[in-house]
């Protein structure tokens, strides 16, 4: 089966090296319960279905498919809550594939990186532009997002 093994830290956006360009992801949720998410993903110019099932500890199952883009973009219709906008930025690290996400819409203003890892105990150095590790904060999910915006919190 397979596994997403994912640690995710706020950002300090201003000691990111070079420029903010990368890919336009929107996505969308046809299930944002935390025991089984079904998320629709454009990302460019290609699309995926991904579900992820509960998480224990840091690690999650996770199965992702490509699919047609037409068909993503009927799915995104039938999502439960808001699509969640951002684009991503990857960036290599000592090694190692750092994701970051600059949000967008009604998260605006929210920055996140993410590093997936083969073990939930892999060593890896955390780059000076990281920020607090918010894990196993789930405001921090993207399917959380999608419900309760960066924008409304209080």
């Amino acid at each position: 089966m397979p596994f997403e093994i994912e640690r995710k830290y706020l950002v300090k956006e201003w000691l990111v090296p070079g420029k903010v360009t990368g890919t336009r992801i929107v996505q969308a949720y046809l299930s944002t319960d935390p025991g089984r998410t079904v998320r629709i993903r454009l990302a460019g110019d290609r699309a995926f279905l991904t579900i992820k099932g509960e998480s224990s500890g840091i690690m999650r199952p996770e199965f992702e498919y490509a699919i047609p883009k037409a068909d993503a973009v009927e799915m995104l219709k039938l999502a439960v809550s808001s699509p969640v906008e951002k684009v991503r930025r990857e960036i290599e690290h000592e090694g190692m594939k750092w994701e970051i996400d600059y949000f967008e819409g009604v998260n605006q203003g929210l920055v996140l990186a993410e590093i997936e890892l083969d073990a939930e105990d892999q060593e890896f150095t955390l780059p000076e532009w990281i920020g607090m590790e918010v894990t196993g904060d789930p405001r921090y999910h993207n399917s959380q997002l999608s419900l309760c915006p960066y924008s409304e919190w209080a």
